[in-house]
């Protein structure tokens, strides 16, 4: 299972959850502290800004941000759940647990995968560059990035609500 919550949300979800793996998406410089449970090589953390293009002083999410959470996420053996973070809960990690959920089930649908995730997070918004980037990575011919389109944005939130997806459907 995968969770995902903001920033603020981080120590509460890991405690709730028994998760003792952890991937955090933020920008540099965004002040982490990592919960006790994590030991510090099962968590993986990626300085990115939630943009979509290049803009001057940002850090734009690229291929090797995907190759790296692709690897991590490979590592994990299931037995607990994965926790994923980003500042708000909303673009980054929700596009992560997406491209993990596509990554460790590869027949499972994209838009049925998409609509499973607005489901469970109404407020849901993936970052697209990281799914256009997965998408490709993994060989899905666009069919990711129509299925995150098709949902459209998410309900406007100053911060997501923690929510489960799970891996097989």
């Amino acid at each position: 299972m995968i969770y995902v919550c903001p920033l603020s949300k981080v120590g509460e979800t890991v405690n709730a959850t028994g998760a003792v793996r952890l991937i955090s998406l933020l920008a540099a410089g965004t002040e982490m502290t990592r919960p006790e449970t994590i030991s510090q090589q099962h968590h993986l953390l990626l300085s990115m800004h939630d943009i979509a293009e290049e803009r001057d002083g940002m850090t734009l999410p690229g291929e090797a941000h995907i190759q790296s959470l692709l690897d991590f996420a490979g590592k994990w053996d299931r037995s607990r759940p994965l926790v994923v973070n980003c500042y708000a809960g909303i673009s980054r990690s929700t596009a992560s647990a997406y491209i993990i959920a596509a990554a460790l089930s590869p027949k499972r649908d994209e838009a049925e995968l998409a609509n499973t995730l607005r489901a469970v997070s109404p407020s849901a918004t993936p970052n697209p560059r990281l799914i256009v980037l997965a998408d490709q990575i993994l060989g899905r011919s666009g069919r990711m990035t129509e299925a995150i389109a098709a949902i459209g944005r998410g309900a406007d939130a100053f911060e997501g609500t923690p929510f489960a997806l799970r891996i097989d459907g």
